[in-house]
């Protein structure tokens, strides 16, 4: 059991262990001494004397723990710490060892051992780097006629879940709600005659290699679909994928298209391919979840008061990767003034939000975005409360699981460390832009380095799952309380 706990705290009850032991052998002794003299009236001179040896024994004990914890304690636990940032997190910076100065060789010895780690890490990376230019300039050059294509291509693993979409394909469907790695195809097409032919492909000789064709009506847009199997890896076991090609065939009495700039960009993560169904989330790896983490602007800081989200942003991590092309970011009209005091924080005023969607539109869109993640946020309780209050106006229930990056923070750097943004930002060497600080975008898109980089530290420590994760922090949920007071 005491493994499980703290250094810091097993340092506190060993000296309590010490200072209540040390108590009672005086106690004892007088006690005894008072029974061989035999004499009543020396009663009161025996628990004297016992009074100011516990006060004495208690204070200099409490004296001793305190600087064996400042110094010994709380160094070794921040000395860990630092460690497991440089071999997890891809910190360069060299190791504190001011806090350390009373471990002796230790620190030095472990200021050694990361400059070489890191060392091994550049010599190691820029290897790779060498071995994998042709590859990646390979890759480039696919990537490009992907994304210059004028058809929209979409790769499915045999779960009907989005691994790879081009631009072409993320603009004809962002009239139906926008495609997401990781995400059912069902969010953004009629799901039936999509799986139906994927049945029939899949009950076919695979030599035959077949395409299907079909067309899908969505309100006032037809898509003509081609569709073809992916065959999986040798000897895995999971159905194969198949691949989409989109072209759109506009419905008889609706007026000539625009012509519209394809977006030059592609998203893809081919280990989605070989994912298994879903299971609990309680029983999933950290790095298997989606999640968005995001932030908001506001009127100011009482959303039970009347204040108001100004602005939303958010950013989608799949796979343990943040997925660069599925950024949200939106002003929202609170519909009441802006005051001064928040416009010199965030810089929103009153004619920026003029023509922007109001809160229930924008937050449904997010909630959209959201589907199927865990949120994340940096002092989540403040940011959720705007949306837990309006959720029913909204028609859209935020059920998603929560995380907050205070906790993670205190679960990574211990409850007495400073949790603010900033102070995590710079211990794991995030730079957050001076302009951009203050930003929904700017501070979801810090927020979201600071998580990534979190996330091996907590495997690290032997947090593989979110189960395990919910548990630790449990453990330090006064924190948000306080903050939140």
């Amino acid at each position: 059991m005491l493994e499980t706990l703290s250094l810091r705290l097993r340092v506190f009850l060993f000296f309590a262990f010490v200072a209540g032991g040390a108590v009672l052998a005086v106690a004892g002794a007088l006690f005894l001494g008072y029974r061989q003299l035999g004499n009543a009236d020396a009663l009161s001179a025996f628990v004297t004397s016992g009074a100011v040896a516990g006060f004495v024994i208690l204070s200099l004990v409490t004296w001793v723990w305190l600087l064996f914890d400042e110094n010994v304690a709380k160094a070794l636990e921040n000395l860990a710490t630092d460690m497991r940032a440089r071999a997890h997190a891809d910190v360069e910076r060299d190791l504190d060892q001011g806090s350390a100065k009373y471990l002796g060789d230790l620190a030095p010895a472990a200021a050694a051992v990361t400059a070489n780690l890191s060392d091994m890490k550049n010599g190691l990376a820029q290897a790779v780097m060498r071995e994998t230019t042709l590859l990646s300039a390979e890759k480039s050059h696919l990537e490009a006629l992907l994304c210059d294509l004028p058809t929209g291509v979409v790769l499915c693993n045999a779960h009907h879940q989005v691994v790879f979409y081009n631009g072409r394909a993320r603009t004809l469907l962002e009239p139906l709600g926008g495609i997401g790695l990781d995400r059912s195809l069902a969010t953004v097409l009629d799901a039936a005659p999509v799986e139906a032919a994927y049945a029939q492909l899949i009950a076919q000789p695979r030599e035959a290699c077949a395409d299907m064709r079909l067309e899908l009506n969505e309100g006032r847009l037809r898509l003509g679909v081609g569709m073809r199997l992916v065959e999986p890896l040798p000897d895995s076991e999971v159905e194969p994928g198949y691949i989409l090609t989109l072209r759109e065939a506009p419905l008889a009495d609706a007026p000539c298209a625009e012509p519209i700039s394809i977006p030059r960009e592609t998203a893809f993560d081919f280990d989605l391919l070989h994912a298994r169904p879903s299971r609990d989330v309680m029983e999933h790896r950290l790095d298997d979840l989606k999640y968005v983490i995001f932030d908001t602007e506001t009127t100011g800081l009482l959303p039970d008061r009347g204040d108001e989200v100004c602005q939303i942003a958010a950013c989608r991590v799949v796979n343990g990767k943040m997925v660069k092309t599925e950024v949200f970011d939106t002003l929202v009209n609170p519909n009441r003034p802006i005051p001064l005091s928040a416009t010199n924080i965030h810089g929103i005023t009153d004619a920026m939000v003029q023509d922007a969607p109001d809160f229930l539109t924008a937050g449904k869109a997010f909630h959209d975005f959201s589907d199927g993640a865990v949120l994340i946020a940096h002092n989540a309780p403040f940011d959720m409360a705007f949306f837990y209050r309006k959720q029913g106006e909204m028609g859209a229930r935020f059920d998603h699981p929560v995380l907050d990056t205070v906790l993670l923070s205190a679960v990574i750097y211990g409850q007495t460390a400073e949790h603010s943004l900033d102070a995590i930002a710079d211990r794991l060497h995030v730079t957050i832009p001076e302009e951009a600080r203050h930003t929904a975008l700017g501070d979801a898109l810090a927020t979201t380095e600071v998580f990534l980089k979190f996330l091996p530290m907590l495997q690290a420590k032997g947090i593989e799952t979110f189960a395990d994760l919910l548990t630790e922090t449990k453990k330090h949920g006064r924190l948000l309380e306080d903050l939140n007071a």
